[in-house]
């Protein structure tokens, strides 16, 4: 893998409109406006599901349990996930995964209203949520390159990184508070199962090569093959290494603290929660339109880990946070930094991996980077009991951004910036260096 610029329309960057080129395509528009309404329902979401667990218990430990149950079956099938993206088509597989997901949160939505949720019930259901996300994450990692032609997949994805923030984190979470407050957590639910049902018509639509169904390996055979690619790369399980004790010092205490601090510390409401979202959603929107101005570095890999790095450093900002702005500024930092790095890391994998590995390398970048977001969930209770929830996130924030910094000095880490791109590629625009 190394760093290449097919994307850039001239000298320097891309054009102003390099960065819709994409959606020329009749099949890129199709899956960009379902995923565009699916993540507005899951920005919806995100505030929904915090908020409803601390209706029912105002303690963390609450939201860490289900957020564990969604956690667990989504690392435990996410190598299935990647064999099945590599062996079915993809679209089918992102249907499937689509519609189980929109029922979940819909009877989510239906118990919610009927005043019966509980923790517990709340648990099982996100466990079938996250099953179905094991399978959809691989396969959308892998269809945008089988859609878009070479030269635009940087475009593409500085397209779905615009999107995921306006929607995710900007859209939804400010629809979230108006929603709840008028029909309740049931109400925001429901809206959110109705997107599954604009993102699976989309997908039916959906228009792409059909991949060839020769004769397979055995599922096991085809995931070592994955393992041993990724072995081989130090630029790989380098930093899938890195973003597992990265994702383990901060994700739970981010998702389960922050709601925690507005909710009961700042006494806000479901609407200030949005608003610490919306505005990180916003510093993600400035870094896809950054980067499809000007392009991505020939040092991509140094990029990614100084913003990956700074980003995580940013969590500590929470921690230190009295106030509702306090606590929006390391929102919009942590956003920013994340995007670009994930811009670029999103471009890399999807160039310099072998199209009938991309699947599984995908799922194994999943699985191994997420891999112990179950136990983070799952020890930021006792650890908010022990240190104090301030103490977690600025500890969580400062330890994640040097584990995050060691691995970018990995003998072999830089390799990609050097080394030639694999055959069948057209040749490159100059580069802007950042």
């Amino acid at each position: 893998m190394h760093s290449s610029y097919e994307g850039l329309d001239r000298p320097g960057g891309f054009s102003r409109t390099g960065l819709l080129a994409p959606l020329k395509d009749r099949n890129f528009r199709l899956l960009w406006t379902g995923m565009t309404v699916s993540l507005f329902g899951d920005g919806i979401s995100l505030v929904a599901l915090a908020w409803a667990a601390y209706e029912i218990t105002d303690s963390p430990i609450g939201l860490s349990m289900v957020m564990l149950a969604m956690t667990v079956p989504h690392v435990a099938l996410l190598l299935f996930g990647g064999v099945a993206s590599d062996r079915l088509q993809r679209r089918n597989v992102m249907l499937a995964a689509d519609l189980v997901r929109g029922v979940v949160v819909a009877a989510i939505g239906f118990l919610a209203l009927a005043n019966a949720l509980s923790i517990p019930r709340l648990a099982a259901l996100a466990a079938i949520y996250g099953a179905g996300s094991a399978f959809f994450g691989p396969s959308f990692d892998a269809i945008v390159p089988d859609i878009v032609p070479t030269k635009h997949l940087a475009q593409a994805n500085s397209l779905d990184q615009l999107v995921k923030p306006l929607a995710l984190r900007l859209a939804g979470p400010a629809a979230a508070g108006g929603l709840i407050a008028l029909g309740g957590t049931g109400a925001a639910f429901l809206v959110d199962a109705a997107t599954f049902g604009v993102s699976a018509i989309a997908l039916v639509l959906l228009r792409t090569p059909r991949m060839q169904v020769s004769e397979k390996a055995p599922v096991l055979t085809e995931i070592r093959e994955g393992f041993t690619y990724v072995r081989k790369h130090v630029w790989l399980w380098g930093t899938f290494g890195a973003a597992t004790i990265a994702y383990l010092l901060f994700m739970g205490p981010v998702e389960v603290l922050l709601p925690h601090i507005v909710k009961v510390e700042l006494g806000g409401s479901a609407g200030a929660l949005g608003l610490v979202f919306a505005f990180g959603g916003l510093g993600s929107v400035v870094a896809a339109v950054w980067v499809g101005r000007h392009g991505l570095p020939r040092r991509i890999v140094t990029l990614i880990y100084i913003c990956w790095t700074l980003s995580t450093l940013a969590i500590a900002g929470y921690g230190l946070g009295r106030s509702l702005w306090q606590l929006i500024i390391p929102s919009i930092m942590f956003n920013f930094l994340e995007s670009v790095g994930t811009i670029g890391w999103m471009t890399l994998k999807q160039r310099h991996v072998p199209p009938e590995l991309l699947g599984r390398v995908s799922s194994l970048d999943w699985l191994i980077s997420i891999g112990l977001v179950p136990l983070s969930f799952a020890l930021t209770g006792p650890a908010a009991a022990l240190f104090g929830e301030r103490t977690t996130l600025v500890g969580a924030g400062v330890l994640g951004a040097l584990a995050t910094m060691a691995a970018f000095f990995l003998p072999g880490m830089r390799a990609p910036e050097l080394i030639p791109r694999r055959p069948g590629h057209v040749p490159d625009a100059e580069p802007v260096m950042l």
